[in-house]
């Protein structure tokens, strides 16, 4: 399998070098450039977690060997790291409706499906390079990434981690995560402004030739650990696979029937893995995008106008504030035909202007397989409450979204394939809203995150996630705050001044 860029600038590369690089050198996102023949009915792989991920990465990663790709999966996907023996199971809540939750890892969020194999690709792809160069992580987050990927490669040799948050953009336990992380190796810094901001400076970082130049004769070579690195995209394709296979188990459908998967997305990698899994074979039938009230990707796919001329506003589900989502760029290339000279033209109108808008043949080809709307905080509130009492079932403010945008399609389309919500995290990482939504709003007040906590558990009899219960008494080690326009000279004079 080779790869090569969406703006069509760049040579094929093979995996290893892919994974490497994160982002190409011309600014865009890498994507297949070879053709993968689908899966029939028949053939769609089956097995547990670890054997279906063996199976789809070989497909992507040619120039790995079978031992090194089972290697990383057994690395990666395992009970010491994972709670649970199916690494993304499958609750049903009633005959068509299902939950998958991908919250299992070690923090408590979908990201560490990826960022627990990554590191491992990662170490592959640089032996396999011959450079031995120190690799350093550059990494934007809305709150999960950031500390699955600090957790996914604290202490990896030949490897430096960089975070980025936005200041006021994340949980309090999100940021808790991340400013208590062990790790000789790691990097913490908050942002004064939003994630948009945040992820422009590490953009225009990796984009900026000469300081690549520059780091290169200090021995670095920067990478990613956002989704804009395939490497962290391919491993999420493998829980829509591994979703259907228990429906099958679960006789909740035949082999060969649809599906309608529902994911709260706002980068749209979540999302984008579900297309390329439709793309693989699986029976899809639409892939409902949910957005929260930062609502640009449904405005977008219901007009085709991509609009982010709008202020950022903080939600209850902050993983998803974003304006910029980086992964519609591979969608627009594969719809388009690969049409890098058009996907250039919408993403320098984007930069340029703030906005573009597709013809209407891909906007037809967008609406064949997405449907998209978003829920405000106060329904996202509404559906934790309504899931709890109805189904005795808790889920966090990013799931609740997807259960609302769900509850929405289904009114209006009258569709009757099952469905399947992609739990991105658990509710304890949330606890101010899910105790807001299950209770009146005087009856806890002025109390901590971290006591939160505890009454969730207390009134709900659901455990607290162990690592949660005793990161309150974890010691603070990252303190440092800039604002985006230092985020250059930042890494620059912490990679490159003597001594570092």
């Amino acid at each position: 399998m080779r790869y090569y860029s969406t703006r069509g600038q760049t040579e094929y590369s093979r995996a290893a070098e892919t994974i490497l690089k994160g982002i190409a050198p011309d600014g865009g996102l890498f994507v297949p450039a070879d053709r993968i023949d689908p899966y029939t009915t028949n053939s769609l792989p089956s097995g547990n977690y670890q054997e279906i991920a063996t199976a789809i990465y070989r497909l992507f990663l040619g120039d790995f060997s079978s031992a090194e790709i089972a290697h990383a999966v057994r690395s990666a996907y395992n009970r010491e790291t994972f709670d649970h023996p199916l690494i993304t199971p499958l609750k049903q809540l009633s005959d068509k409706l299902h939950v998958l939750e991908l919250w299992h890892g070690p923090t408590y969020a979908f990201k560490d499906i990826a960022l627990q194999v990554l590191p491992h690709l990662l170490n592959t792809a640089v032996q396999k390079s011959g450079d031995d160069s120190e690799v350093v992580i550059l990494t934007a987050t809305s709150g999960d990434t950031g500390k699955s990927a600090l957790e996914g490669f604290r202490d990896v040799p030949g490897i430096k981690i960089i975070v980025y948050y936005p200041e006021k953009g994340v949980s309090e336990i999100q940021k808790m995560q991340m400013i208590t992380q062990e790790g000789s190796n790691v990097t913490v810094i908050a942002v004064k402004g939003n994630f948009d901001d945040t992820q422009r400076g590490v953009k225009q970082i990796f984009n900026d030739q000469r300081l690549t130049a520059q780091l290169a004769e200090k021995g670095y070579r920067l990478s990613s650990a956002n989704s804009i690195n395939w490497g962290r995209l391919l491993p999420q394709v493998v829980y829509y696979f591994f979703a259907y296979r228990q429906l099958v188990e679960q006789q909740a459908l035949q082999a060969g029937e649809k599906v309608n998967f529902v994911v709260p997305t706002g980068n749209f990698g979540n999302i984008l893995a579900g297309y390329y899994a439709r793309r693989l074979g699986l029976p899809i039938n639409r892939l409902v995008c949910s957005a929260n009230r930062n609502n640009v990707l449904s405005d977008f796919i219901n007009s085709g106008l991509y609009d982010s001329r709008r202020n950022l506003q903080c939600s209850l589900s902050p993983s998803m504030d974003i304006l910029i989502s980086s992964n519609l760029e591979r969608l627009l290339f594969e719809l388009t035909g690969h049409d890098a000279e058009r996907v250039n033209y919408w993403m320098r109108q984007l930069v340029d202007t703030g906005f573009y808008q597709v013809d209407r043949k891909t906007m037809t080809s967008l609406q064949e397989l997405f449907w998209s709307d978003y829920a405000d905080d106060e329904e996202t509130l509404l559906s934790i409450n309504e899931t709890y009492r109805n189904y005795n079932y808790l889920i966090d403010p990013h799931t609740a979204v997807g259960k609302n945008v769900l509850d929405k399609y289904l009114h209006r389309e009258r569709n009757h394939c099952p469905s399947v919500i992609l739990s991105t995290a658990s509710p304890f990482k949330f606890t101010g809203s899910t105790i807001r939504a299950l209770f009146s709003k005087d009856r806890y007040k002025n109390i901590t995150e971290f006591e939160m906590i505890k009454i969730l558990a207390r009134e709900t009899g659901i455990p607290i996630p162990p690592n949660l219960a005793k990161l309150e008494e974890k010691p603070l080690r990252h303190r440092q705050m800039i604002t985006p326009r230092e985020m250059y000279n930042h890494l620059q004079n912490l990679l490159t001044q003597p001594g570092k």
